[in-house]
């Protein structure tokens, strides 16, 4: 099993004050890619005296010691996730907002004989599918 956010602050040497604890919980609890917003509404749930510039500020400390990783999705506010090692690519819902995570092994292989055809080797990508559900028939 992966280790929590809290953990993974600990191995890097972040302090936890008790609202970036609240705030690393909630994250690791989170099973989408939140905004602050959405955030900053279930953190203060739990704790009404966290403001909304903590969570900002902690979600910062986070992005840059690599614990989070911040989603750019088009015509969006900025997303987190916990930052895994395991790749895997996005499906987002234009309408919902709803994000797929997913991995899928022709895409990958695609991908590196695309690089290999202009002659490079592929040391990263990112790769972001926009849609709508399609209507049962």
């Amino acid at each position: 099993m992966s280790d929590t956010i809290e953990q993974k602050c600990l191995s890097k040497g972040v302090k936890l004050t008790e609202q970036r604890r609240i705030i690393a919980k909630v994250m690791s609890e989170s099973s989408d890619h939140p905004n602050v917003d959405e955030l900053y509404n279930r953190v203060s749930k739990i704790d009404s005296k966290i403001s909304i510039a903590t969570v900002y500020r902690t979600v910062k400390l986070f992005e840059e010691t690599g614990i989070l990783t911040k989603h750019e999705f088009k015509g969006g506010k900025a997303r987190y996730e916990e930052l895994h090692e395991g790749h895997h690519d996005h499906l987002i819902d234009v309408k919902t907002g709803e994000i797929i995570e997913f991995v899928d092994e022709e895409i990958e292989r695609l991908q590196k004989k695309v690089a290999e055809k202009y002659g490079y080797n592929l040391v990263d990508h990112k790769l972001e599918l926009y849609g709508v559900k399609k209507k049962p028939q």
